[in-house]
């Protein structure tokens, strides 16, 4: 037998986890942004994850995947030439907030996400909602008020009124209740991967 394998391949071995090619912490993979190399040797970030190729595994943070540009660390783990995008972690961002808004417009035309600040009070006092979000532009009050009533449920505060209320085919949006659900599920997955890129901007009142 040879020695011992090196980090990035060991990251390719070890059932539903990964290792970061930067850091060198070992996650579920549902907890990494995965990145192949096309057959030109770009690299391209598969946020969900179906692209071929052999994957090179990252921690989601922004500061990552400029280390990981910055030291070349993508031709290291695919022993390969590799071309990286200077504006890789905007691209990310991008991606990831695309995948986002998307699974909230599914939710909306699913009948399982409602928004305004009525109709989320309402289902948050039916116990109907899984996810809470609110815009990161907006005003503290109302958000104070939703908030209380959440109570633990998980509160995103990742997106623009303007960038929620395309959703919804408005100007702006400020508030939206999520039901429970396989859409609630793999919008709060994405939003994890997104905050490592995106802050919440809370605007004082």
């Amino acid at each position: 037998m040879g020695g011992t394998q090196p980090a990035e391949a060991e990251a390719e071995i070890r059932g539903p986890e990964r290792r970061c090619a930067v850091t060198g912490a070992v996650r579920p993979k549902k907890e990494l942004l995965r990145f192949v190399l096309s057959p030109e040797g770009e690299v391209v970030p598969d946020v969900g994850g179906g692209l071929p190729g052999r994957g090179i595994w990252l921690c989601a943070r922004r500061d990552v995947v400029n280390t990981a540009v910055a030291k070349r660390s993508f031709a290291k783990a695919a022993r390969r030439g590799a071309t990286v995008p200077a504006d890789l972690a905007d691209r990310v961002e991008a991606l990831l907030a695309r995948r986002c808004l998307d699974a909230l417009g599914l939710a909306r035309r699913a009948g399982q996400a409602v928004c305004g600040f009525e109709k989320v009070r309402a289902e948050l006092k039916a116990r109907r909602v899984a996810v809470l979000v609110e815009a990161r532009d907006a005003a503290l009050g109302g958000r104070g008020k939703l908030r209380a009533l959440a109570g633990g449920l998980p509160v995103v505060e990742l997106f623009d009124a303007a960038e929620m209320g395309c959703v919804f085919g408005r100007d702006a949006v400020v508030h939206v209740a999520v039901a429970p659900g396989r859409l609630a599920g793999r919008f709060l997955e994405d939003g994890a991967l997104l905050a490592g890129f995106r802050a919440a901007a809370p605007v004082e009142n």
